[in-house]
């Protein structure tokens, strides 16, 4: 799974690693990017790249309850192309969720220990993720949530579930405006070879959401 992240780093940096046009309103940097907060996303209009911020967590555009995005922050890419929350967006509503590294917790002798991975010889990566529109009366939601697959290699040893990351030079291909059949887009994701990462031990501060500075990225022994 992917339950916390970082986006650290200069605008212009990120804007120049994506090929964006267009400044990022309300651009903002963050040492621990928790659901339900609003998260940087790039999607394609259909005439250019758009950077912005979707809320993590997704609510369909069909559901009758907003609450739902706390349990939808993650979806299996194994199945996304049949499950009904997932399967028109594969279709059609892809995202890039920028970050430039990822929280997830080993367990080690009975404690869960939060490792911060990084992806080697990159500033910024994206996540591969969804999106969705919801609206009920006044209210509109723009919502996203972030794809996954099982681990291997490096990232077994520390967790059974991994984010899909995309390979740089990807990105393009999988927000393609072009509207694929679902399945054909979950047999893109898994075509994709994981990059090298790595990671190093940090406290258990990070857990707390509402901790978001230097302490969150500190090494520890």
């Amino acid at each position: 799974m992917c339950g916390r992240y970082t986006l650290l780093g200069d605008q212009l940096e990120l804007l120049d690693e994506f090929d964006l046009e267009e400044p990022i309103d309300d651009f903002h940097q963050s040492y621990n990017v928790a659901p339900g907060q609003n998260v940087l996303a790039i999607i394609h209009d259909g005439k250019k790249k758009r950077a912005g911020y979707l809320r993590w967590g997704l609510v369909p555009s069909w559901s009758n309850d907003p609450k739902i995005g706390y349990k939808m922050i993650n979806a299996r890419s194994e199945t996304a192309d049949v499950k009904p929350s997932f399967k028109q967006l594969m279709a059609r509503k892809r995202c890039l969720i920028v970050a430039d590294s990822f929280y997830e917790w080993q367990q080690k002798e009975g404690e869960k220990i939060p490792q911060r991975i990084s992806v080697e010889g990159r500033k910024f990566f994206a996540f591969a993720g969804l999106w969705d529109k919801w609206t009920q009366g006044e209210e509109t939601l723009f919502t996203c949530t972030i794809l996954t697959k099982d681990s291997h290699g490096f990232m077994q040893d520390i967790h059974h579930r991994m984010p899909i990351i995309l390979p740089k030079g990807e990105e393009d291909r999988w927000i393609d405006p072009r509207e694929y059949k679902p399945v054909q887009a979950k047999q893109l994701l898994h075509s994709f070879s994981d990059p090298s990462f790595t990671a190093y031990p940090v406290s258990t501060y990070v857990n707390t959401a509402k901790n978001n500075d230097e302490q969150c990225i500190a090494p520890i022994a």
